[in-house]
């Protein structure tokens, strides 16, 4: 039995590696993004399996759920804006707010902040704004407030990210909400990123959060709803 149980953990465990770097093609990131809700999946077909012995009408109640989870962890391509200075949108969503404010944890500096609200009917995943490398990544523990309160960018669970190139250097936050608890992080400090490339998701309703420099040109106004690495929210100076 025990024999039987390393095997798989040998087999399939290479699984649980995040696929990311210039080998990666775009139907891996997709199933890399389909496999974070493995668990989810799993438990939903037991479920709906077993109460197929009690209700059909039971049983088509999870089924519906399946498929609700199949669509949340859709993961599209996106086509790259032709503009070398756009800054694209990090996730899908509505723009809940575009403030100018200081950013205290890499840039110690005055910025503009763009704050993306996901619903759970939005894809999750997150993409890089620009090209460029990953020069910080920073995981803080927090609470679980509702994502469209102010409260929540300062308070709740997050992982930033800076972006740097020869242009600007561009800090992503994502930030959990009171459905979404879990970050995932697929890339990691020194890796090289496409603009639009995927770096990580948020699971069931969050908020993302873009800090420009001061003299980025702001594309977007609240209540816009934006695509992530198609939408360009920004335009950096020449």
């Amino acid at each position: 039995m025990w024999s039987l149980l390393g095997f798989l953990r040998l087999g399939f465990g290479w699984f649980d590696h995040a696929f990311f770097g210039p080998e990666n093609d775009r139907e891996i990131m997709r199933f890399q993004t389909l496999f974070e809700g493995r668990w989810i999946f799993a438990i939903l077909l037991i479920l709906a399996i077993g109460s197929a012995l009690i209700s059909w009408w039971l049983a088509l109640f999870f089924v519906a759920l399946i498929l609700y989870c199949i669509a949340f962890f859709r993961d599209p391509d996106r086509p790259d804006p032709a503009d070398e200075r756009a800054v694209v949108a990090a996730a899908d969503g509505t723009v809940a707010d575009i403030q100018e404010l200081d950013e205290n944890q890499f840039l110690k500096a005055r910025s503009k902040r763009i704050g993306i609200f996901l619903s759970i009917f939005d894809v999750h995943t997150n993409r890089a704004p620009v090209a460029g490398r990953i020069v910080f990544q920073q995981h803080r523990k927090g609470f679980f407030f509702d994502a469209r309160r102010s409260e929540c960018s300062e308070k709740n669970e997050a992982m930033t990210w800076a972006f740097q190139n020869p242009r600007a250097t561009i800090v992503v936050r994502q930030l959990t909400g009171a459905i979404a608890r879990r970050i995932v992080g697929w890339a990691k400090v020194g890796d090289e990123l496409r603009r639009g490339q995927r770096f990580g998701m948020i699971r069931f309703g969050s908020r993302t959060e873009v800090y420009l420099p001061l003299d980025a040109e702001i594309l977007v106004k609240v209540g816009d709803h934006v695509k992530g690495g198609a939408s360009v929210i920004a335009r950096l100076p020449e």
